[in-house]
């Protein structure tokens, strides 16, 4: 399975929630439009269909990438 950079998971994933984080405070017409089209582009990224659904597995693929980059220590 191909996954997305770290990085990019990583900036996907504060961008969903600091864009839930502003509509809940303001609750705007383009702060929804904006957090609809970054929650279209992680649900695409990770292969799933729900917001939180993707947010889940993007952590976990950070988390799987991060361990494959550390050495085993004995």
């Amino acid at each position: 399975m191909i996954t997305a950079h770290p990085s990019l998971l990583r900036e996907l994933i504060e961008r969903c929630e600091t864009l839930r984080h502003r509509l809940a405070a303001d609750n705007s017409a383009e702060t929804a439009r904006r957090l609809e089209d970054a929650a279209y582009t992680m649900c695409v990224i990770t292969a799933t269909r729900q917001l939180d659904t993707a947010l889940f597995v993007a952590r976990r693929q950070i988390a799987e990438a991060m361990r494959q980059k550390q050495p085993l220590r004995h």
